[in-house]
């Protein structure tokens, strides 16, 4: 079905929207924005989040505010000698776009950014001024994420930072050399010194808060970052070590992984998408380093690559079989979200079982424990169920592992079951 969007045409929006689907930092929970009085609502509770069946949610508008740019990075579709149709919308174009889009119940949030046109403070300028507008005239309080644009005023990220959710800056790729070769005209500063300046910020507004001397809003949902994983030489434990500096230094709320995908051919990349296996081992292992405990250097080390035969608790597990088994009914929460199968959530309930009643694998079971990994690394009131010596322990982990058909998941991709849906949202290890 054809229709005409007030303001912007159909061949603009698609060009803006198509050429924004490569940038996979966006993520719409986690705001204590509430409505005041306009349309939309961005609060956590309030609003009506729809979840792709691999935890990313859809109900975002994803939109480039101008896909014409100056800058040369090899990997990006959108770059300045790149043959593909250019578009540029106006700032009231996309805020009576939003307002369009969410009448008709299509979305409940927009992620909105832009390659670099003319400047980067020209281009910044322009997206400050798009949200500004959707907050202040069209009177939205629905979720915004903005993406920001390296080298511009820091004035005008503080700016911006009033008025949406949540920003990110990618960093794209990891390391400063990779940079130089691949993007050139950015820097490693370029990219870091706005999240630092960000975390300082909003730091500050919420002392202000606290004593009634500010009563907005200051990046309520914090900041996300994206990196492309194989589009450059660096190891897993490389972006790993970088990963953790971020969430360390900086609150990071999100890391994203992209896989390299050639959709634009240059003879310093590779010929061959890196596969999303790769990329859902650092999912996995970024998962470890933020809820079960993990640091990076238990998980591989810096020159190395994760395993692709088992998931990164598994492989941590099979280095350190001298700590295994361990009691289901004595052991402290920080060893029971190291045991494999054993989820954040699952560990919770069995701390809180065992105090009424002395657990069996029976017990486990119907808590949803997965076993078939769990059974080799626990013992039920002194009883062991798994396998008799590591050959065996490493052979049926593989086979639990091809049976989960270990993959990142697909946009669209069929869920086989109940359980494999929870587990591929909730990161369950």
């Amino acid at each position: 079905m054809r229709y005409t969007i007030r303001m912007i045409t159909e061949e603009r929006l698609k060009i803006l929207t198509e050429s924004a689907k490569y940038d996979v930092s966006c993520s719409s929970s986690g705001s204590g924005r509430k409505n005041a009085g306009g349309m939309g609502n961005g609060y956590v509770a309030g609003c009506c989040h729809s979840f792709t069946p691999d935890g990313r949610c859809i109900s975002l508008l994803k939109i480039l505010l101008s896909n014409d740019c100056i800058y040369h990075c090899k990997y990006c579709p959108n770059r300045a000698d790149a043959d593909v149709p250019r578009a540029s919308a106006t700032p009231d174009e996309i805020c009576q776009l939003v307002i369009d889009f969410y009448k008709r119940n299509y979305i409940e949030g927009l992620f909105l950014s832009s390659a670099v046109c003319k400047n980067p403070e020209y281009t910044m300028e322009r997206l400050v001024l798009t949200v500004k507008k959707l907050r202040t005239e069209y009177h939205f309080h629905g979720y915004i994420h903005l993406k920001g644009i390296p080298y511009a005023d820091e004035r005008l990220m503080e700016e911006a930072a009033k008025y949406v959710d949540r920003m990110s800056y990618n960093i794209e790729l990891p390391s400063e050399k990779s940079l130089k070769l691949l993007a050139p005209q950015k820097t490693k500063e370029s990219l870091l010194l706005p999240m630092k300046e960000l975390t300082v910020k909003k730091q500050q507004y919420a002392e202000e808060r606290k004593k009634g001397q500010y009563k907005g809003y200051f990046l309520p949902a914090g900041q996300t970052t994206q990196m492309i994983v194989g589009a450059s030489p660096e190891a897993d434990g490389q972006i790993l070590r970088l990963t953790q500096a971020l969430y360390r230094s900086m609150d990071m709320k999100r890391v994203y992984y992209s896989s390299y995908v050639p959709v634009v051919q240059d003879s310093l990349l590779p010929d061959k998408p890196t596969g999303q296996l790769r990329e859902h081992r650092l999912y996995q292992a970024d998962w470890l380093l933020r809820f079960y405990g993990f640091s990076v250097e238990e998980l591989v080390a810096e020159g190395e690559n994760l395993s692709m035969e088992y998931d990164p608790k598994c492989a941590w597990a099979l280095k350190n079989m001298h700590l295994f088994p361990v009691e289901i009914n004595r052991a402290p929460l920080e060893t029971l979200l190291r045991v494999p199968g054993i989820g954040a959530k699952n560990a919770y309930k069995i701390l809180e079982a065992r105090k009424y009643a002395t657990l069996s694998f029976e017990d486990l079971t119907k808590m949803r424990v997965a076993l078939k990994r769990a059974k080799h690394f626990i013992t039920c009131n002194g009883k062991f169920f798994g396998a008799k010596n590591e050959t065996q322990i490493r052979g049926f982990l593989a086979a639990a592992e091809q049976s989960d058909n270990a993959q990142q998941l697909d946009l669209f991709a069929q869920i086989s079951s109940p359980q494999n849906a929870l587990i591929s949202l909730t990161g369950q290890l």
